[in-house]
C-alpha cells in the first residue's frame, strides 16, 4: 500500500484487506480514511493495533480503542490519555496480557 496511487489509497476495501494482513498498512491509507470512524473501527476489529494510525479525535473514542484494545491489550499504548487511565480500557488490556499494564498512564491508580 505504501506505493498505491491515492485512489487506492482512498480505497476502504483496498485497504481493508491490507490491514486484514498487515494492520501497519493503515498508516498508508488516505487521511480521511483514518479520520473516519466507520472506517477505523472495522479496521481496528481486524487488528487492535491499527490504532495507532488512527486520527487522534479517534484515540478519545472510548467505545473504539475498547474495540482495539479487546483484539490486541498492546494496542492501549495508542489510546489517548485520558483512556489510559479509564479503569475499563486498562482492565481490558490487563486481564488479556498483564503486561500492557506498563502502557497505562502513569498517573492510573487501581482500587
Amino acid at each position: 500500500l505504501e506505493y498505491a496511487t491515492p485512489d487506492l489509497k482512498a480505497d476502504s476495501k483496498m485497504v481493508l484487506e491490507a490491514a486484514r494482513y498487515d494492520c501497519s498498512a493503515l498508516q498508508y491509507a488516505a487521511m480521511e480514511l483514518r479520520h473516519n470512524r466507520k472506517f477505523v473501527l472495522e479496521a481496528v476489529l481486524q487488528g487492535g493495533m491499527g490504532l495507532e494510525f488512527a486520527a487522534d479525535e479517534l484515540r478519545h473514542d472510548r467505545e473504539l480503542v475498547l474495540q482495539a484494545v479487546l483484539q490486541d491489550p498492546c494496542a492501549i499504548q495508542f489510546a489517548a490519555e485520558e483512556l489510559r487511565r479509564d479503569r475499563e480500557v486498562v482492565l481490558a488490556a490487563v486481564q488479556q496480557d498483564g503486561a500492557s499494564l506498563g502502557y497505562a498512564a502513569k498517573d492510573f491508580c487501581c482500587d
